[in-house]
């Protein structure tokens, strides 16, 4: 194990509230497994004092960070470089330090659709439950892969759902896009062969919240996805379960977006398994 010391390379994961992130633990266990002479760190930074944290990224000499809720969007124009990624998705989740250039990158798209790989549902109905950055990457991934018939958007703010459409409407091909609110999503969802949730209700610690009251409409041969990751069971998913349905956690993506990122910093491949082992006896 290298401790820190004067040559140690920093990367920080920026976001409000971060105290429920998983991953400066992913990285962390990582860097020490490789031997490696980085550090992660957690930092809870307001939105008004986001361009004054970006700043310090370069001032201070990190290689990177990671970007979570509710950053993900506005760290958009403080980057010098963004990936075609980040820049379709228009969210950025992973930045990467060269000199005084801040470059970013948006691995949620890979993360998102690694656990899909296999399930047939290309061409289904979809539906989407939130409009923030990380719904941002699930359209953009689902309509590049899955071409849905239709990919609904339900949203509180209805406004920043059509934003996202209107955003990503380049990228549907031959699928379609709609928007609703959850007032009017029911008949979506009971239509749809995959529910994802982006949004963060019922992450730790309020596991017994759900995203969509009403369970009864979920049914088995749906595909429910849910984006929480903590815990790993939401209750979104136990009630889907529970009818049959196939449910999908946020564990895989958390792990395969962090990997993808790692990459960027280190050069190196992140050690999944070691990472997946010390996650699983966390949440167990």
């Amino acid at each position: 194990m290298i401790f820190p010391n004067a040559k140690t390379k920093m990367i920080a994961i920026l976001g409000h509230p971060v105290r429920h992130s998983f991953s400066p633990i992913i990285h962390n266990t990582a860097l020490r497994h490789q031997g490696l002479n980085f550090v992660y760190l957690a930092a809870d930074i307001l939105p008004s004092s986001l361009p004054q944290a970006l700043q310090g990224l370069s001032a201070l000499g990190f290689a990177g960070a990671n970007v979570t809720i509710p950053h993900k969007e506005a760290v958009l124009p403080y980057m010098d470089s963004l990936t075609s990624a980040a820049k379709a998705v228009g969210a950025v989740n992973t930045i990467v330090c060269k000199g005084d250039k801040l470059y970013g990158d948006n691995t949620d798209i890979e993360g998102f659709l690694s656990p899909l790989r296999g399930i047939e549902i290309k061409g289904k109905p979809m539906v989407l439950l939130g409009a923030g950055g990380a719904a941002r990457a699930a359209a953009y991934g689902l309509l590049k892969e899955y071409r849905p018939h239709p990919l609904t958007v339900v949203a509180r703010r209805v406004d920043q759902a059509e934003k996202l459409v209107k955003d990503l409407a380049k990228f549907r091909g031959d699928g379609e896009l709609n928007v609703t609110d959850f007032a009017s999503a029911a008949m979506y969802i009971r239509n749809s062969q995959l529910i994802v949730n982006s949004t963060p209700v019922g992450m730790h610690p309020n596991n017994s919240e759900t995203p969509w009251e009403h369970c009864e409409d979920l049914s088995s041969g749906q595909v429910v996805y849910d984006l929480v990751y903590r815990p790993s069971r939401t209750r979104l998913l136990e009630e889907a379960e529970s009818r049959g349905a196939t449910v999908i956690g946020g564990l895989t993506m958390l792990v395969e977006q962090a990997a993808a990122a790692y990459r960027h910093w280190t050069d190196q491949d992140l050690p999944i398994e070691v990472v997946y082992s010390t996650l699983r006896s966390l949440l167990d």
